[in-house]
């Protein structure tokens, strides 16, 4: 895993692009989760981002693991480091959640549109025939009340990762920060 980049602490580069788009990943799961129009419009870029910013967390605390070995041992740069060891946990959650999501779309998409199908009934004889729809099938509250918990546990995890996020960027700000005047 690289460690610099052209003669740059990677991890001073790494660490924008974590906190750009785990955030963004998380608001793209809260929507796709919550608004089956969005989730249909963002399609496969929900999972997507989510599995690469999760991809990207390993790769940014490695990098800071080692510049953090080059730095001073100070309270602040530890705090720094232990809130960043926390975050992989958030980050699989949300990868986990933007596939399940996307997957229970998918099959919620595939299972209304048979529905929708089934539901035309042909009514009359011949090329003359009529297209009416049939009575209202049946309520699909197992696969609602599984897409509700999804959808709320999703939010969950999106939500914390984004806090997660911010409280990690607050303690490396403070740790470069602090006595800079």
């Amino acid at each position: 895993m690289p460690t610099q980049i052209n003669g740059l602490p990677a991890h001073a580069l790494l660490v924008h692009a974590v906190v750009v788009l785990l955030p963004v990943a998380s608001l793209l799961v809260i929507f796709a989760a919550w608004w089956p129009a969005a989730r249909r419009r963002l399609g496969l870029a929900t999972p997507v981002l989510a599995l690469v910013s999760l991809a990207l967390v390993p790769v940014t605390t490695h990098a800071g693991q080692w510049l953090l070995d080059k730095l001073p041992k100070t309270a602040l740069n530890q705090r720094h480091a232990d809130l960043g060891r926390g975050l992989l946990i958030w980050a699989i959650g949300l990868g986990v959640f933007g596939v399940v999501v996307y997957a229970l779309g998918f099959v919620s998409d595939r299972q209304a549109a048979q529905v929708g199908s089934a539901q035309r009934v042909s009514v009359g004889a011949g090329a003359a025939a009529e297209t009416q729809p049939a009575p209202a099938a049946p309520a699909r509250s197992p696969m609602l009340a599984i897409t509700l918990v999804v959808a709320v546990l999703a939010t969950v995890v999106s939500v914390g990762t984004i806090v997660q996020v911010v409280r990690i960027g607050d303690s490396g700000a403070k740790a470069v920060w602090s006595g800079v005047k």
